[in-house]
């Protein structure tokens, strides 16, 4: 089994903080439900901060990829939901907290959403992470 293989080709852009393909053939792939910025008991975090609700939807992220033996930098896909695009300097400033010492740069998604499925929820992320062999 080979390591993921992350590449920007000469013929697209070269995105910041992301990779355009992320090839992937073999090992186990574990795929992460959308996170909310939601504690562990269920109470919302950050109610009205956009940069607090994505350090909690990050947090979330890291215990769900632990939980099966990974971590954050084992992420090769976002996926990003948010409320307001303008949050964006805000989104990448905690994602790259987060995401300190990733060699490569997952494959990312970003959508603005009219809304999420509660209304005090700035930011959704889902992600895909690849753990090995």
């Amino acid at each position: 089994m080979s390591e993921p293989v992350f590449s920007n080709p000469d013929t697209l852009f070269p995105p910041p903080g992301y990779s355009q393909l992320v090839e992937v053939t073999g090992g186990k792939l574990v795929f992460v439900a959308g996170q909310v910025a939601l504690d562990k008991g269920g109470s919302l975090v950050g109610a009205g901060n956009f940069a607090r609700q994505a350090d909690q939807v990050f947090q979330n992220l890291r215990a769900a990829i632990e939980s099966r033996g990974g971590t954050l930098k084992d992420i090769i896909k976002f996926t990003m939901f948010v409320t307001d695009i303008t949050q964006l300097p805000a989104l990448r400033e905690v994602r790259d907290r987060h995401l300190v010492g990733v060699k490569n740069p997952p494959a990312s998604t970003l959508v603005q959403v009219s809304g999420l499925f509660r209304p005090e929820f700035l930011i959704e992320i889902e992600a895909v992470a690849w753990l090995g062999a």
